[in-house]
């Protein structure tokens, strides 16, 4: 597959179409049946985030999802346009909160607003973060905005034995 590229604007119905391709590029390319689930609501999590930042900063500018299988993993990155790590909860030393740290935090806002009714900012990102081994959230360097980035390993081929033959004689 090499990298297949989605761009799509900023309105919330296009982030289950990006589901639905991830969905089918991963079972496609031979990621594991049991992380299709996790993959989409990674890519879920991380384009709602993207569609939100460009509502707010760059509602003209397209959200793009790269999608590529090279060196035996899957990977897919969400890059916006917005203001570099928007929506990105961090602590002090850089490190970024749980979700359930950042649920505690939910009730420490402003006495006027219903904490209870908004989530905090970083979310998407720390429940993204509790499901997939492998990510990285950076300011994009071609540019203004963030890329969220989530890897997979890719099964496929690996899991064939070499000749049809060792199956047939019992040699794994």
């Amino acid at each position: 597959m090499a990298t297949v590229e989605l761009q799509f604007g900023a309105l919330p119905l296009h982030v289950r179409t990006a589901r639905l391709i991830a969905a089918a590029l991963a079972r496609r390319i031979g990621v594991e049946e049991s992380l299709i689930d996790e993959v989409k609501l990674a890519i879920g999590e991380a384009c709602s985030r993207a569609v939100d930042v460009h509502r707010r900063h760059a509602p003209t500018e397209l959200v793009t999802v790269r999608f590529d299988d090279s060196d035996d993993v899957f990977s897919i990155s969400v890059l916006d346009a917005g203001p570099p790590l928007d929506q990105v909860a961090g602590d002090a030393d850089g490190s970024r909160p749980t979700v359930g740290e950042l649920l505690d935090l939910a009730g420490t806002g402003e006495p006027e607003a219903d904490a209870s009714l908004q989530l905090p900012s970083g979310i998407g990102l720390a429940l993204i973060e509790g499901l997939v081994d492998d990510v990285s959230v950076a300011a994009r360097n071609d540019g203004p905005g963030t890329r969220v980035t989530m890897s997979w390993p890719r099964l496929g081929e690996l899991l064939l034995p070499a000749d049809d033959d060792d199956v047939l004689d019992g040699d794994f």
